[in-house]
């Protein structure tokens, strides 16, 4: 498993275990830090001297193959294992150019050694800067709070107040300091994943420019390119829906921290400062231990634990609680102490000492004993309702009604479900769809109403229900297949569990995924395509019952559920799934061994982008990215292999439509080459070029169809995937020494070999 995710809610209890978290993300981002510094040393030598380029090459390779992210949680999306494998890729790439000494390095200070100095100052300079402002902040807090619960009780009560005021203002500054550090950290951890790689890729961009055969290289490399670009610009986009959803959670966390305190089925936990009686004449003294109350069994685990030391001393003790006491300042010249009486101690009272009154309530009712002032019941936190938005009649009518509005009156509106209406009319609007008397309203022909507050209403309607759509039961399995497995097993996945949803859930969800097919079928127009989509409406249909770190982190997976529900919106509402296997069957027999495509990758290196000369959104004066993607279907999608679309179906683009590979490359939608090369809009998947298909016919391009006699799982998104007795139609030999190329229902890509035969 990867980094453990650092809740806000542990800043509040400062538990040894957070204090673990917290060093082994540390660890992690010192491991950056000398991993950039490392890279940044070896590209100067590159710059330096040219004819130590071959030497230079091998070290830096070598650092870049050795280093792999760490993330956060426990699975990763296909777009961040395609961003760490990237560095591995790249590692290959660099030792492939060392055979070809017409590699001239020049011009790459700006397009690598500042962008990773500047992350490497700017983001890990200043978590360092974070970190020794948080050692100080704790030594001061514990400091101060040591000398105010030695501070004896019989002092003045004004001298008492002024006291637990100055301490009380120590701990709020330490808990502020401590909210602001863990979100750094984990800001940048997400954070480095695209900050580092993405200068990678404006390096080699700038390496290619100065091969003469710059185009072969970079045209053999293109699908990994796009999908790269593609993963990056997926990633990119889930850190800033993660980020702004970790803020807002901070700050709920921040205005009421008893909310979420209890994180766990655990009572009650915290530290507390434990009497130890010692023999005459050294008399007691205070222990601070880390004290986990467990009330259903009335176990009290403590452990010693000193933050100034940074870890555990001694094992962990436990104790049976009898009954719990308060201790009062006659009896004992302390505050805040409890006396409690344990049962595998018979005649033994442990006296302990809570931190603050507040805390030494919260032990009390937790302990089961008794406020003498009164019995006390505890803080309690209302939360203001919402709308009543239901999932009945009523909620189903105003659902078609929106979606008829909708699909009628701006289906090809740009961000269509991205640009957000005013609060107050989306509320106006609800409000009034909700309530059985305007149930005959039609917003189809209302101009009361414009689109934008009709998208944003019935997404307000969605996430105001009770419970989501795709119920709170079903969260974990929806979000647990989507880590993992092949692409056709999460759909068979998926589609399982949607018709584990009650009734009139699936029959809601099947309308709403409708139309959502309908609107990314626009989206040369909207701009909508399915991954955008489904980062509209993940944490929309999905949402887990916790507000944690841990539950945004899964937002990513979200996405990927509802792009499948999109992609596949007939088969999954229209028909019942055939059988729910727990785990795919393992294949009866095995195939000859593969001439993998891997082998002939490593004389080639990879085609990559400078991200400089392309602006993700505008290329150009044409429309953004996602709909020059359009015309691949819903490829880019990250539930369609990481969200790349494969070279041999983009090669089937039509003849209007500007390659993206072109556009990347020079920054521009010309179909200018690249200086020095002979850059064409040459599809990459035809064996050679199109002059030489109309003079040789015969030799290139037959007709003729094959039958797999193995089952064949694709390695790379060129490739094609098949199970024995597959028909393919217009095969003939690739480039590729041992591979044909053919399609399979409707889609092109390599086929080893030796896996067919021909009919």
């Amino acid at each position: 498993m990867g980094l453990h995710p650092l809740e806000f809610s542990e800043c509040y209890l400062d538990s040894p275990s957070f204090r673990e978290k917290i060093k082994s993300h540390e660890a992690e981002l010192d491991k950056t830090n000398r991993f950039i510094k490392e890279l940044y040393k070896d590209g100067k030598n590159l710059i330096n001297a040219t004819k130590q380029l071959g030497m230079a090459q091998r070290k830096f390779a070598q650092n870049l193959g050795e280093f792999q992210f760490e993330y956060i949680g426990d699975a990763k999306t296909d777009d961040e294992k395609c961003i760490d494998e990237s560095l591995q890729e790249f590692s290959s790439f660099l030792k492939n150019l060392e055979d070809q000494r017409e590699l001239m390095m020049r011009n790459i200070t700006e397009t690598l050694m500042k962008p990773l100095e500047k992350f490497r100052k700017d983001h890990l300079g200043v978590v360092r800067a974070e970190r020794k402002r948080y050692e100080k902040e704790t030594e001061k807090y514990y400091s101060s709070l040591e000398k105010l619960l030695n501070m004896s009780a019989k002092k003045k009560e004004p001298q008492l107040q002024e006291a637990d005021l100055q301490v009380e203002n120590v701990r709020l500054h330490f808990q502020e300091e401590s909210l602001e550090y863990v979100c750094k950290l984990q800001e940048i951890q997400e954070r480095k994943k695209f900050e580092c790689v993405e200068p990678m890729l404006a390096f080699f961009q700038t390496v290619f420019t100065f091969y003469h055969q710059g185009f072969e290289l970079a045209k053999d490399f293109d699908h990994y390119k796009r999908a790269l670009q593609i993963n990056i610009q997926n990633t990119r986009s889930r850190f800033e829906g993660a980020r702004s959803e970790v803020y807002e959670l901070m700050k709920r966390i921040r205005e009421a921290p008893q909310d979420y305190r209890q994180t766990s089925a655990i009572s009650f936990e915290g530290y507390l400062y434990v009497q130890e009686k010692r023999p005459p004449p050294f008399g007691s003294s205070w222990v601070k231990r880390y004290s986990t109350f467990v009330k259903e069994q009335k176990i009290l685990h403590m452990v010693t634990f000193d933050h100034r030391s940074g870890g555990k001393i001694g094992e962990t003790e436990s104790v049976t609680l009898k009954s719990c006491l308060r201790k009062t300042t006659d009896v004992l010249d302390r505050r805040f102490c409890l006396e409690l009486d344990i049962t595998d101690r018979p005649g033994t009272v442990l006296t302990v000492q809570a931190l603050s009154e507040d805390d030494h309530k919260f032990w009390m009712e937790a302990m089961g004993g008794k406020e003498p002032f009164g019995h006390y019941l505890g803080r309690t936190y209302s939360k203001e309702r919402g709308i009543d938005a239901q999932l009945d009649e009523v909620g189903l009518s105003f659902m078609k009604n929106s979606i008829s509005a909708i699909e009628t009156r701006g289906i090809n509106d740009q961000g269509l479900y991205r640009v957000v209406g005013v609060s107050s009319k989306v509320q106006k609007l609800l409000s009034l769809m909700i309530d059985e008397t305007n149930i005959d309203m039609d917003l189809s022909t209302s101009e009361d109403w414009d689109v934008k507050t009709i998208t944003s209403t019935l997404k307000l309607y969605l996430r105001s229900l009770p419970e989501p759509l795709m119920t709170y039961g079903l969260y974990k399995e929806f979000i647990s297949l989507a880590k993992g497995g092949s692409p056709e097993s999460r759909i068979q996945a998926v589609h399982c569990l949607v018709h584990k949803l009650p009734e009139r859930n699936r029959q809601v969800l099947g309308l709403l995924m409708k139309h959502l097919a309908k609107v990314a079928a626009h989206s040369k127009q909207n701009l909508m395509t399915v991954a955008n989509l489904g980062v509209v409406f993940g944490p929309t249909l999905m949402r887990p019952q916790e507000d944690t770190v841990a539950a945004i982190m899964d937002l990513k997976f979200q996405n990927i559920v509802v792009e499948i529900l999109i992609e596949h919106d007939e088969k999954m509402f229209t028909d019942a799934p055939e059988s729910c296997p727990l785990s795919p069957a393992a294949p009866e027999f095995s195939a000859p061994t593969r001439q993998s495509k891997k082998l002939s990758r490593q004389s080639r290196p990879l085609a990559v982008y400078n991200p400089q000369a392309l602006d993700i959104q505008t290329v150009g004066d044409g429309p953004t990215l996602a709909t020059d993607e359009t015309s691949m279907g819903s490829n880019e999608s990250v539930s369609s292999q990481s969200s790349s679309a494969s070279a041999s179906e983009i090669s089937t683009e039509k003849n209007d439509h500007i390659p993206l590979s072109s556009s990347l490359i020079s920054g521009s939608n010309s179909r200018e080459p690249i200086a020095g090369s002979s850059l064409s809009a040459a599809p990459e998947s035809q064996p050679a070029s199109t002059t030489a298909e109309k003079e040789k016919p015969e030799e290139s391009v037959t007709s003729r169809k094959a039958k797999a006699v193995f089952p064949c799982e694709a390695e790379h998104d060129s490739e094609l995937s098949f199970q024995v007795g597959a028909i393919f139609n217009a095969v003939f030999k690739s480039r590729e020494p041992g591979w044909l190329e053919g399609e399979l229902e409707g889609k092109r890509g390599l086929i080893p070999e030796n896996y067919v035969e021909f009919m």
